[in-house]
């Protein structure tokens, strides 16, 4: 199974663009457009298919209990890279980079959550 999109809610999507910028650029993404209160990311060589945006509902945008979204970074140096742009741009840390569980050698990770209080993974499989 593929995943066509996600949508991230956020509370002031311009106040968010610095984290994404940051954040996703450092696992090789980028800002596809801004238009209308929407910003669209993704793989420089491919479509949009991560967006920021607020809730349809007109209501504010709030943290899912149990809701993560995990980005595939292309190695532990680009994991490394997006944490600390996350910390850099008001993120808070949910994870310093490294391997999960301890001793695994196929899964090392970080978390974050976004200026809204999303939580973000950022992990390679190497």
């Amino acid at each position: 199974m593929t995943i066509g999109y996600v949508t991230i809610g956020a509370l002031d999507v311009a106040d968010s663009l610095p984290f994404y910028d940051a954040v996703l650029g450092a696992i090789g993404y980028h800002r596809a457009f801004l238009d209308g209160g929407w910003a669209g990311y993704g793989p420089k060589d491919g479509d949009a298919n991560t967006f920021i945006c607020p809730p349809f509902d007109g209501e504010p945008a709030r943290p899912g209990n149990g809701i993560m979204v995990g980005f595939l970074a292309p190695s532990k140096e680009a994991v490394a890279a997006a944490h600390a742009a996350a910390i850099a741009h008001g993120g808070a840390d949910e994870g310093a980079p490294g391997p999960r569980p301890a001793d695994s050698t196929s899964f090392y990770g970080a978390y974050v959550r976004d200026l809204t209080g999303n939580k973000l993974c950022i992990f390679t499989k190497p």
